[in-house]
């Protein structure tokens, strides 16, 4: 019962970190796109492109997890 809940712990903590750096990675990111668009309109496909990326941090935290809890 209690390697359960530790497991749900691990598995929360793992998709939040994941998440967290994201979102700081898609702020710094998100800032350069925009003002990069701003001055090249012709730049929206890359820095579309650039900014899904971080994304892929989430992913892989929710991969994580299900490893974590057996689902996998």
């Amino acid at each position: 019962m209690a390697v359960e809940g530790l497991a749900a712990i691990g598995a929360g903590i793992a998709i939040g970190l994941a998440a967290l750096a994201a979102g700081i990675a898609e702020k710094d990111i998100g800032a350069a796109a925009v003002g990069a668009i701003a001055e090249n309109p012709k730049l929206f496909g890359r820095a579309l492109a650039i900014i899904v990326i971080p994304e892929t941090l989430v992913i892989f935290g929710i991969l994580v997890a299900f490893k974590v809890l057996g689902m996998f």
